[in-house]
Order: structure tokens, then sequence, then C-alpha cells
């Protein structure tokens, strides 16, 4: 797929997220990656990745963003976007996100309570993947497992 067959509400979550991409802070990898969550209501936040010397301490894209949601009021969604370039060359390969953000992601589905879609491209959006956050991380697991009830945090 590419940007022109998406629906108008990806295209503007995918811009959200290439806009944020061009705000990332990435001295060490050169690795610039932008991410945007669609919130059922049609807000769009977003976030970027920052580095650290303390490799350990970065935070990815997709985590900032849903940092920044909590903060401005918003735990459901219904879809995340994701794209990235290194600062010598564009993404050849979709780049979906690290396992870290996967099981982060996966709590917001279950806050969200329904299935993510992700919109994952490479940084010229000549080659988009449409995916479930089921896809990216099957056999999940979730606050469900440990049979907290998470209404009174929607």
């Amino acid at each position: 797929m590419v940007f022109s067959g998406l629906d108008k509400k990806y295209q503007d979550l995918l811009l959200a997220a290439q806009t944020a991409m061009g705000r990332a802070y990435a001295p060490y990898s050169n690795f610039y990656v932008g991410a945007a969550l669609l919130a059922q209501d049609g807000k769009i936040i977003p976030g970027a990745n920052f580095e650290n010397a303390s490799f350990g301490l970065t935070i990815c894209a997709e985590r900032s963003a849903v940092f920044n949601a909590n903060m401005a009021g918003y735990r459901l969604f219904s879809a995340f976007a994701i794209i990235a370039r290194h600062k010598d060359f564009d993404t050849v390969d979709i780049t979906g996100p690290c396992g870290a953000c996967r099981q982060v992601l996966c709590e917001v589905r279950e806050l969200s309570d329904c299935n993510l879609v992700g919109i994952l491209s490479t940084t010229k959006m000549d080659k988009i993947e449409l995916v479930t956050l089921d896809d990216l991380l099957p056999k999940s697991f979730g606050p469900a497992k440990l049979g907290v009830d998470l209404s009174k945090w929607r």
C-alpha cells in the first residue's frame, strides 16, 4: 500500500508521525522515529524518540506518544502510526515498534478495549503496512491476564 491508498484519518495520522520524526533527538543512532496515536475522539497525539548517552534511558517515539497522550488526558485510542529515517538515508522497509513499545501498546489496547490498527511506513511513504497489535504481539501478556479491571482508568 502507498500513502494515497490510506483513509484520510490514517493519512493525517501518518503525517503527524512524520512531523514528529523531524523533532526526534537521535545523536547516537542517527535513527529518527516519529509516532502518533489516534484517539477514539479523533485527536492525534505525536511522539518522537529521545536518545540518551546512557542508552537504557532512551525513550522510543511510540512510548513518547503514549506518555504525551496520558498527560493530555487521553487513554482511549483506535490507531497508531510509525515512520522513521536514518540521518544519511531513507528507510526502504517499514519500521515496526520495538518489544518494549509493543508491550506498552498492548496496555493501550486493553485500556482502549479495541485492537489498535498500526500504520507502519517507510520514510517516503511508498511502502505502508496496516497491522493490528495482535499481529505485532501475538499471545500478549497484559492487565487481563492479571485479572485487572481497567474500566476505572478509561
